[in-house]
């Protein structure tokens, strides 16, 4: 049996590799960077130049490079000297259409290609809890599964090749928002005269409570809630309090001078976004709370 190879040692995929080094078959690795190797060859693993080698060491191979070309390169490079069955893990995020179109050229060449970028930071990577959001092929994706349990948490099979990576970017869409929103109420903290460290203190201690920003997704569907399900008291209750207490952060911020757009979109969309819109648009004004 070969064992598994892994393309891109940064922050992500050198920590993500640092769990692989004892598999059957070995762990062979390469980077463009020689020194990005040398962690994982003083672990137990072989490096070599090129991708080419590692396919033809590998069953599978772990690919953790920067963006849609670098993966297109890594991919045409492996596949001429890959044995068939091989299955290349692309971890990187990339346009969901670059997974699919190397997966069509994979399989002329009696391989396959799983999209599996991750989600959980260096942190996870180092801890080996990283949550995998995986989207392929039933037997390719059941290849890569003793790889991906050593540096996962949680392993998602989200669907067919692409699906992991449009799970990646729906997620990073929440994670990336909630930052530029959580900036926006720091600026309007530190114009109240508020220490921006202490409102953080206050935020991650409250997030590891609730769950943060993703307590909201427990509802299979984004349909609007109807009067007899479950959900609609509950979501009627967290419109309410909601848009209660945007206004009055919107509110504070005409007062500071504090411009706060996201707030804005987000009073604008709440109860839309919630489930149980206003059936009168006026009902999201942004007026003074009464």
């Amino acid at each position: 049996m070969a064992g598994v190879g892994f393309i891109g040692l940064g922050q992500m995929g050198g920590a993500m590799a640092l769990h692989l080094t004892d598999v059957e078959g070995g762990l062979t690795v390469c980077d463009v960077r020689p020194e990005a190797t040398e962690p994982l060859v003083a672990a137990g693993a072989s490096a070599v130049d090129t991708p080419a080698q590692v396919a033809e060491h590998s069953d599978v191979v772990s690919i953790m490079v920067l963006d849609d070309d670098q993966v297109r390169q890594v991919v045409t490079e492996m596949l001429p000297v890959a044995r068939p069955g091989t299955v290349f893990a692309i971890h990187s995020t990339i346009r969901a259409e670059t997974a699919v179109e190397l997966g069509a050229v994979a399989q002329a060449h009696g391989t396959a290609v799983v999209d599996a970028p991750v989600s959980g930071g260096f942190m996870g990577a180092a801890d080996g809890t990283l949550a995998a959001l995986v989207g392929g092929d039933d037997d390719a994706v059941a290849a890569c599964m003793p790889s991906f349990e050593r540096w996962a948490g949680l392993i998602v099979h989200f669907g067919p090749l692409g699906a992991g990576t449009k799970a990646k970017l729906a997620r990073n869409l929440m994670h990336f928002a909630a930052f530029t929103a959580a900036l926006e109420a720091q600026r309007l903290a530190e114009a109240a005269g508020i220490a921006a460290r202490d409102l953080a203190r206050v935020v991650k201690h409250t997030d590891a409570i609730t769950g943060g920003p993703g307590a909201i997704l427990v509802r299979d569907t984004t349909a609007p809630i109807t009067p007899d399900e479950f959900w609609f008291p509950i979501m009627t209750h967290t419109r309410t309090l909601g848009e209660k207490d945007l206004r009055l952060a919107l509110a504070l911020g005409d007062q500071l001078g504090v411009d706060l757009p996201i707030g804005r979109l987000a009073l604008d969309h709440f109860a839309t976004n919630l489930g149980v819109p206003h059936d009168d648009p006026s009902a999201t004004d942004h007026g003074e709370p009464t």
